[in-house]
């Protein structure tokens, strides 16, 4: 089994970058005094970190971004707005939702490089994506903590979530 790192690289990339985007587009509406700010700030703060190491991880390796970056630019923006115009709780359904989606995807990819055989081991790879798995799952626990499954319509909003997630995870492996 051949490990497709760079579309992994590529993928993981933008999802981190849409994270931030996300996120921005939320503490804008939400602003800075609301109680609900530190934690989306403190999330905030860890998915840059995320996008800045893969950031390296593309430059270093050679490996292209995604061309649909300008895109996850605003949608990612319009989606935390969004979501934060519904109320704080319809926010952490959108990080709930999100997270769930991503601990599968970076699962997904935990499995395969663990497969691979060891003349395909990428331990960089695998380390950062383990670690930034473990803070998803973290994210996505204080976001249900936080009331996102008392949001409006929180069923339909999640499952669209989910969906538009799937659907960028597939089209930022490949474009």
């Amino acid at each position: 089994m051949t490990v497709d790192r760079p579309s992994m690289i590529r993928v993981d990339h933008a999802g981190e970058y849409g994270a931030t985007r996300i996120y921005a587009g939320q503490l804008a509406i939400l602003g800075s005094d609301h109680a609900m700010s530190g934690e989306i700030a403190h999330m905030a703060a860890q998915e840059a970190r995320h996008r800045r190491l893969f950031d390296r991880m593309i430059s270093e390796r050679g490996v292209r971004p995604t061309l649909l970056q300008p895109f996850w630019d605003v949608a990612g923006f319009a989606l935390g707005a969004a979501t934060a115009l519904i109320g704080p709780k319809a926010a952490m359904a959108c990080t709930a939702a999100i997270e769930t989606e991503i601990d599968a995807h970076y699962a997904e990819q935990l499995r395969e490089l663990d497969a691979a055989p060891p003349s395909e081991a990428d331990p960089e790879l695998r380390a950062m994506i383990a670690e930034f798995q473990a803070e998803e799952v973290q994210h996505r626990d204080a976001a249900l903590a936080a009331g996102a499954e008392q949001a409006p319509a929180y069923p339909l909003l999640a499952g669209a979530i989910r969906l538009g997630c799937r659907a960028a995870i597939a089209l930022s492996k490949r474009i």
